[in-house]
């Protein structure tokens, strides 16, 4: 059987921790920012946890990790 191959595109979206959890950024960050708050925009730019719900789908494109 070959080896699996990664998903280049959630290589570059997802980070995996030492703790094996996996890091994503957060998603209307990028344009239309005038009618966003400055708090909201503060949250938006933090990196987040990724759902449970997620993680499988998430670790079967990154057989590496």
């Amino acid at each position: 059987m070959p080896k699996a191959k990664t998903k280049k595109a959630a290589a570059k979206r997802f980070k995996v921790t030492g703790t094996g959890k996996i890091l994503r950024r957060r998603a209307m960050h990028s344009h239309i920012l005038t009618k966003k708050s400055a708090k909201r925009k503060r949250r938006l730019a933090q990196v987040a946890a990724v759902s449970a719900a997620d993680r499988k789908r998430v670790r079967r494109m990154l057989p590496g990790t």
